[in-house]
């Protein structure tokens, strides 16, 4: 392998605003896209710049699903808390995220997330996150132990797999 192809292997970070037009493009063509997203707002279910997750175009959006919306030339990859069907709009949190929420348009979800894949190619289970959100006024000490514990093994178990 010459130092070319090596070059082409490595992984580049491409700007949100080149990047998603072009998985929105792909997802309303009817095509699964596959992207790796950046940020500790999924945690502990997606880990930022690690877990890849594969994003489709569904017909209808539910309770519990992670979709990549368009917040007005902001993009983001957060888990549906709830549905408003008589505005047609959709309530959205991150699910490391301890305050905040979005609201979205159903018509700028981009794309819901079908699958999630670690760097070694395990399937993470897709849960829906309801658990998670009965457990949400106990997310701050949670969320601490994953960091201190479960990221760490995380980012060795990721390093080794590399």
């Amino acid at each position: 392998m010459d130092y070319a192809e090596k070059d082409f292997l490595v992984p580049h970070l491409v700007q949100n605003s080149i990047l998603i037009p072009q998985i929105a493009e792909l997802l309303r063509e009817g095509k699964e896209v596959r992207f790796t997203p950046t940020g500790v707002s999924m945690r502990p279910f997606i880990e930022g710049g690690c877990d890849t997750v594969v994003l489709r175009l569904l017909a209808e959006v539910r309770v519990g699903d992670i979709t990549l919306c368009d917040l007005g030339g902001t993009y983001v990859l957060h888990r549906v808390i709830a549905v408003d069907s008589e505005h047609q709009s959709l309530t959205m949190r991150g699910d490391g995220n301890l305050r905040g929420t979005e609201t979205c348009a159903l018509d700028k979800v981009l794309g819901t997330v079908v699958r999630i894949e670690t760097p070694n190619g395990w399937r993470k289970p897709l849960t829906r996150g309801w658990l998670w959100n009965k457990l949400f006024r106990y997310h701050w000490l949670l969320l601490k132990v994953y960091r201190h514990s479960m990221a760490r093994l995380y980012q060795r178990r990721s390093n080794s797999a590399s």
